[in-house]
């Protein structure tokens, strides 16, 4: 059912043309008439928008191609202009600008996409934050074990005075955790539990063959050395296949596996270095709250700076 109709007539070269352009409750139709005859006929649901119509009319006797437009000048009116070979030839609001309603919610459009694509970011900063909240979740009594495993071996030394039995100690510890993993379903070693076992055992023969409170102290030097040069040349020769796919459900994005292994292979190296420098030059004191309370920060800093720079991200 037509609910209003605007009509647009016009004359060029002796010939009368005529716009009828009317609308229904769902729909717009826009009628071009040359010489009363109805020659092209566009309908157009308000669904899909307020784009303006063209008309286009190919003269019998000439080369001249007639465009007639017809479009929105403000949000009640609709206006037409006319072009032979795109010189402008009629406009009936000369003043108007037919295409107004079309930039207007083409501009509305452009706004609710941008909405839209803010809230996409913004569901993608949830997803990663819950990423970050269940590897938490996963990784959390893994973390907790290796800090009751330092302030016991710190605890023990200050206790004894003796390097030996923390030592001891913290081997024992570290034996009694890998027993319980297997009847507990929360991860205590991190997901590495033959490698940090086979660590354990070369920590303990250590011990046994040095009966020296500076050869414990470098013990820290040696392990990471081992394991520096293990990481190494897993990441030179194997680009990073064993350790880096090991490690990868363990951190909240994916990883360029070669670029994560070496860099935490010279990051072992580096460790190993400066508790070699703190044991040989400084106090058994002062090396023993660096082994309990920094190593480990500055460890876990490096690491993260690490993660960031070999995500697959970047």
């Amino acid at each position: 059912m037509r609910l209003w109709t605007y009509e647009r007539p016009f004359q060029h070269k002796d010939t009368n043309y005529e716009v009828k352009f009317f609308f229904s409750f769902t729909a717009c139709t826009s009628q071009l008439y040359c010489n009363g005859s109805l020659v092209d006929e566009h309908t157009c649901r308000f669904s899909e928008g307020a784009k303006a119509t063209a008309h286009k009319l190919q003269a019998k006797d000439q080369n001249d191609e007639l465009t007639v437009c017809v479009g929105y000048y403000n949000w009640l009116s609709v206006g037409i202009e006319a072009h032979e070979n795109d010189a402008l030839i009629y406009a009936s609001h000369p003043s108007e600008d037919i295409y107004f309603a079309e930039k207007k919610l083409g501009s509305l459009e452009s706004e609710s996409e941008a909405v839209e694509a803010d809230k996409a970011v913004e569901a993608d900063k949830a997803v990663e934050k819950a990423q970050h909240s269940q590897k938490w979740q996963q990784n959390k009594h893994s973390i907790f074990a290796d800090i009751a495993l330092g302030v016991a071996f710190f605890i023990v030394a200050k206790v004894t005075g003796d390097l030996r039995i923390a030592a001891f100690t913290g081997v024992a510890l570290g034996l009694g955790l890998v027993v319980i993993q297997r009847f507990v379903k929360v991860d205590l070693l991190g997901g590495f539990a033959i490698f940090g076992t086979i660590m354990l055992l070369i920590s303990a023969l250590f011990s046994l063959a040095f009966q020296s409170e500076y050869l414990v102290q470098l013990n820290g030097t040696f392990m990471g050395l081992l394991g520096a040069s293990i990481l190494l040349a897993d990441g030179i020769f194997r680009q990073g296949r064993y350790f880096g796919a090991r490690f990868e459900p363990y951190l909240s994005s994916p990883i360029k596996h070669q670029h994560f292994v070496i860099g935490l292979g010279v990051i072992s190296a580096c460790m190993s270095g400066v508790n070699y420098g703190v044991a040989t030059y400084l106090s058994e004191d002062v090396w023993l709250n660096y082994k309990t309370f920094y190593d480990t920060v500055i460890y876990i800093v490096l690491f993260l700076l690490l993660t960031r720079l070999a995500s697959a991200k970047h």
